[in-house]
């Protein structure tokens, strides 16, 4: 197949999400710590120690919320297979409930690594129809050999056991609270789900909303950045001024965020578009240095990433390029 920059970062997506290049460039999961926070009564963060995870820097995997009380345990994500037995100490710091549900935002192994080990303890895995149809399918043994332990490709406990699909919405009430599992437009991934906990004004929006590096969707998954402007009008509909939003990776934002990441983005994909029509191509819109005026508000956004990629803000406008047709 002749390589193009579309396939290029379409594998450089699975690549970074797992950021297991090597060994000895992988992730030290043994001296990976879950960092627990509390942001309202009865929920609580995991997040990954930062300086571990050469695709996450900020912080090993995805953010995990824990949702406990006497009615059982009720988890979004599951990070890294190999992390499992560190979010379940993590966890029994907080509570001594069984752990009854699991919520896959999407299904990149940072997120979904760890569902086999938790369908094993007797935990309903529920996520997406499109994220089943995707842990369902094998990938390229290049990419397989990549993802190494991170997350299984074969074990059949992987995938999720109860599904829905883009304008589903679940409730749940449990431990006095209503959790409400919300299907979005393909955005980051054909996808994603947001959770919203509505007594503890928390919504869990996953990876479409990133604030270290520059916004990434996955192409080969059905993301869009089209999308990505759907899913963040739907959470500043959902959303109050008090809300607290947990993205996968990153700092937790309210809805006052939103609005400048949306314009941002919108503003580079009309420049780029413009750019197009002049019959530019992408070496010329990469030399534009079109992220110049947020780049100081975006950690992270010109560091290297793994395995030669550039950085983080050449990937945000080449995915808009190629998004918007650019050869």
């Amino acid at each position: 197949m002749k390589t193009t920059a579309r396939n290029q970062f379409a594998l450089a997506a699975v690549l970074l999400l797992t950021a297991t290049f090597a060994p000895a460039q992988g992730i030290n999961f043994t001296k990976t710590q879950l960092l627990t926070e509390q942001l309202a009564p009865g929920f609580y963060t995991l997040t990954g120690s930062p300086a571990v995870d050469p695709g996450h820097p900020e912080g090993a995997g995805g953010r995990i919320g824990v949702l406990v009380g006497p009615d059982g345990v009720f988890m979004v994500d599951a990070t890294y297979a190999p992390l499992s037995d560190k979010v379940v100490a993590a966890i029994r710091k907080l509570s001594a409930a069984p752990i009854r549900f699991l919520v896959d935002t999407h299904s990149h192994p940072d997120h979904t690594g760890g569902n086999p080990n938790f369908a094993k303890r007797g935990v309903l895995v529920i996520a997406r129809e499109e994220v089943w149809r995707t842990l369902s399918q094998p990938l390229p043994p290049a990419v397989a050999a990549v993802i190494g332990s991170v997350a299984s490709l074969t074990d059949p406990a992987r995938l999720p056991v109860l599904t829905y699909g883009a304008d589903a919405q679940l409730k749940f009430r449990l431990d006095g609270e209503t959790v409400e599992v919300i299907g979005l437009p393909p955005a980051h991934t054909d996808g994603d789900t947001i959770v919203k906990f509505e007594q503890a004004n928390i919504i869990m929006i996953g990876d479409f909303y990133r604030n270290y590096g520059y916004p990434f969707v996955d192409s080969a998954h059905g993301g869009s950045f089209a999308g990505v402007l759907q899913a963040l009008d739907k959470v500043m509909e959902l959303a109050g001024p008090d809300t607290k939003l947990v993205p996968g990776h990153g700092t937790i934002i309210t809805r006052a965020s939103l609005p400048p990441y949306r314009d941002m983005i919108v503003s580079v994909r009309t420049t780029v578009q413009r750019m197009i029509l002049d019959g530019k191509r992408r070496q010329d819109i990469l030399a534009a240095k079109l992220t110049a005026p947020y780049d100081a508000k975006v950690p992270g956004g010109h560091d290297a990433l793994p395995a030669g990629l550039g950085t983080s803000a050449d990937r945000f406008v080449t995915e808009i390029y190629e998004e918007l047709g650019g050869k």
